[in-house]
């Protein structure tokens, strides 16, 4: 391992190599605050470049620098404009947006980076590490646990109501896993709920909904509210993190960088999962004032799925390198590039070519260096997209909106579905529904329905709930992390009655 490590080192900091990582950080970052232009979308155009450089490690250096750049830069459009591109930082508006709005998008965009920075080289460190050992944990895995995982993802939807909304919040989830049934199903080649509709036999796009959901919403909100366009979020007053609250968010950088960096290893799991458990988890274990602050402008809230995001990232390079075996459509996408480069992922490769197993493992730690030098002195400009005045912000938002839900599928019909949805959407946020949990409802519905249709065919049945101890205790998991909420509000409600009653 000491001689993989050595060889790395000499491979990764070649003049080449380090121009590589900056390069690939970035594009990806600039991409990253683009909404619609995810890093799938970059690496796909980028193959071509990667492979006309005829040295597999540096395109692998170059393409994975893209990659976690853009997850870097994804949370900057969700925190400024509430316009997530990206899946896995979906979570990071929940907070982050609400700081903006209220005057500290440069403390929210500090936070963002420190606790990506973070999470990205811990995730760098534990790859180092435990990947020979982790990618014989990934091989556990099987249809029927990545079906109680995603369970246990949808469980977490009780962090995302309000207090009193759970019912609210699950009826929203409902609703997002019915979106995700619309296209081809897991079981057969045939369209579903499409109503003759072609353009909808692929499904809804993800890209769409979020933009739907989120981005414009806000900018119908604007309009219809023309008093909030003038609200405190142009006034950009505090650009640092006081020492308090350094001391509150690093146990939750560091407990969310560990427990998503292992959801980042399991294939199939990803960024996106990793962002929305480290967000239910912490909102679960903090107090109750804590809790209350959750959703408007929480610090804890805004690094938990920031740390977990990237360190997902890193992570997902475990299955990818060790197994052959991509995590994510971004993995996948690397995947085909390493084949396209002559390069065969799998047990070997860290025998076989172990300068270009870890250059890219030493790479992602200068990655996240570098993405900390870049951004970090970049906030105050950043930031000043908020000081433009709301009237003359919502054209922006509507043509950033518009234009990545076309480029998200290059189809007119998609802008007809974005506008019909965010109509819908505003409807429901002044009717105070939760959006996030239809969000999460249709981005685990597909990967649900397909590993649950798998372990039905494997087990002739449901079977494999009782018969597989992990799975069972994944649902266990689940289950509980429904119950304790409602547990927790209930006993709170009858010690204020008790209160009431010894008054």
């Amino acid at each position: 391992m000491l001689e993989g490590i050595l060889i790395g080192l000499s491979t990764a900091l070649s003049i080449t190599n380090i121009l590589m990582v900056i390069g690939g950080c970035l594009i990806g970052t600039f991409i990253g605050m683009l909404p619609g232009l995810g890093p799938m979308s970059i690496i796909a155009i980028m193959i071509p470049v990667a492979i006309s450089m005829g040295d597999p490690a540096a395109a692998l250096i170059l393409l994975a620098g893209v990659y976690y750049g853009a997850i870097f830069g994804g949370s900057t459009s969700s925190i400024l404009l509430n316009a997530p591109g990206v899946a896995g930082t979906v979570a990071s508006s929940f907070d982050g947006y609400p700081m903006a709005r209220a005057g500290k998008a440069g403390k929210a965009l500090t936070i963002a980076a420190i606790a990506s920075f973070a999470g990205g080289t811990i995730g760098a460190l534990l790859l180092m590490v435990f990947a020979p050992m982790l990618s014989s944990v990934a091989l556990l895995f099987h249809s029927a646990e990545y079906f109680a995982l995603m369970v246990v993802g949808l469980s977490a939807i009780a962090a995302f109501a309000g207090t009193g909304q759970v019912a609210k919040a699950l009826l929203m989830t409902l609703l997002g896993l019915i979106m995700a049934t619309v296209g081809e199903g897991a079981l057969f080649n045939m369209p579903r709920f499409t109503m003759g509709i072609m353009d909808l036999q692929s499904g809804f796009g993800f890209i769409t909904l979020a933009m739907a959901m989120f981005a414009l919403p806000e900018a119908i909100f604007l309009v219809l509210k023309p008093a909030d366009a003038h609200g405190d979020g142009g006034k950009i007053t505090e650009l640092r993190i006081s020492r308090e609250e350094g001391r509150k968010i690093a146990p939750v950088i560091g407990r969310q960088s560990l427990q998503g960096f292992f959801i980042g290893v399991l294939p199939g799991a990803g960024a996106t999962i990793a962002s929305f458990l480290g967000y239910a988890v912490e909102r679960n274990i903090a107090t109750k004032e804590e809790q209350e602050e959750f959703g408007k402008g929480s610090i804890k809230g805004l690094a938990a799925p920031e740390s977990a995001n990237n360190a997902a990232c890193t992570g997902s390079f475990v299955p990818l390198l060790t197994l052959g075996i991509p995590g994510s459509g971004t993995t996948a996408i690397l995947l085909g590039a390493l084949i396209a480069l002559n390069v065969t992922p799998g047990p070997r490769l860290m025998i076989d070519e172990p300068q270009i197993f870890w250059a890219v493992i030493i790479s992602m730690y200068l990655g996240n260096l570098v993405l900390l030098i870049l951004n970090l002195p970049l906030i105050p400009y950043i930031a000043k997209v908020l000081e433009v005045p709301r009237n003359y912000l919502i054209p922006f938002i509507l043509f950033f909106t518009l234009m990545g839900a076309y480029i998200g599928q290059n189809n007119a019909t998609e802008l007809l579905i974005l506008v019909g949805f965010g109509v819908c959407a505003t409807v429901l946020r002044f009717a105070d529904y939760p959006l996030a949990p239809l969000l999460i409802g249709f981005i685990l519905g597909s990967m649900l329905e397909d590993n649950f249709a798998r372990s039905m065919q494997l087990f002739d049945g449901v079977s494999f709930i009782w018969e597989r101890p992990m799975t069972l205790g994944l649902l266990v998991i689940a289950a509980l992390l429904v119950v304790l909420p409602s547990y927790r509000a209930r006993r709170a409600r009858a010690r204020q009655q008790g209160v009431a009653d010894g008054d």
